[in-house]
């Protein structure tokens, strides 16, 4: 059994969940890909995977063997590119998740422009405003739009985004248009939310970073359509501008509260704090950063 080839066999099964996928992916009968599972599953003297007609699950061995094929493959993998870095040959693939309206918006010209310049690269993309887990969903990067990051995270910041107060003409005459954030507290507010409604938005008066109390009878996890609501004159919302500037040119909503600045959002590249960084993904980063403009 050559043990690399039957842990990358290993890993894709566990990724995909099927042995049907990854034989048609690497070109194989179904019935090797099994034997590669089963001989490692022998050579270790343990299950890693219980198997039904509906699908395959790990073990709580498989999945602490999961992570551990993948750091060791990842060294493998940088070992054996070495030459291919000293050439400046980018290659092999990148999985890499994306913030669904950022990454519709702004990357996809960019990561096409990338595909055309390195023809020895594939790039799975998946657009998703899930927080995903790299290291366990083997996701070699993120692209991540936030203020927040956790302590452990290996990030490049690549820019910044600006937020933006707007509502519709047609609720600031019925409403009133709001003159202070505190004011925002008597108006129907949009809340952009991941797991659980706002309470407050946070703006720059007098020289200090205040939170205010909001009140949002509607909220979703999606700023297209927050500021659709807005536009439809559902309340008032804050959302980046590479959202807001189509809206904003067709005057169906208006900015407010100009005067009190909103903090900026931070657009990092986190990449997996478990591995070494490919020489491909380190070019991607490399070409992402000198294109995107804060």
């Amino acid at each position: 059994m050559d043990r690399l080839f039957a842990m990358h066999v290993f890993v894709r099964v566990a990724e995909l969940g099927s042995f049907s996928a990854v034989a048609q992916q690497l070109g194989m009968a179904r019935s090797a890909i099994t034997r590669q599972v089963a001989a490692l599953e022998e050579h270790l003297g343990t299950r890693l995977m219980v198997r039904s007609t509906r699908r395959l699950t790990l073990t709580s061995a498989g999945a602490a063997y999961l992570e551990k094929c993948r750091v060791i493959l990842n060294l493998v993998e940088v070992a054996e590119t070495g030459i291919a870095e000293q050439r400046q040959a980018a290659r092999g693939p990148i999985r890499i998740s994306l913030p669904l309206s950022y990454g519709l918006a702004r990357m996809v010209p960019l990561l096409l422009e990338f595909a055309r310049e390195h023809p020895e690269v594939s790039l799975d993309m998946d657009y998703t405003d899930r927080r995903v887990n790299l290291i366990e969903e083997g996701v070699d990067l993120a692209i991540r739009i936030t203020s927040r990051l956790g302590q452990s995270d290996v990030t490049r910041r690549l820019g910044t985004v600006s937020m933006r107060t707007v509502a519709s003409p047609d609720y600031l005459a019925r409403c009133g248009r709001p003159r202070h954030p505190s004011e925002l507290a008597r108006h129907e507010c949009l809340g952009y939310t991941s797991g659980g409604t706002p309470a407050s938005w946070t703006y720059r008066v007098d020289g200090a970073w205040t939170p205010f109390a909001v009140q949002s009878r509607i909220s979703a996890s999606n700023g297209e359509a927050l500021t659709e609501a807005a536009a439809q004159g559902l309340g008032i919302t804050i959302q980046p501008d590479f959202i807001l500037e189509p809206v904003l040119a067709a005057g169906r909503i208006v900015t407010i509260l100009d005067e009190f600045p909103l903090p900026e959002l931070g657009i990092h590249a986190v990449l997996p704090s478990n591995r070494q960084v490919p020489h491909r993904v380190r070019v991607l980063i490399e070409f992402l950063a000198a294109r995107m403009v804060s």
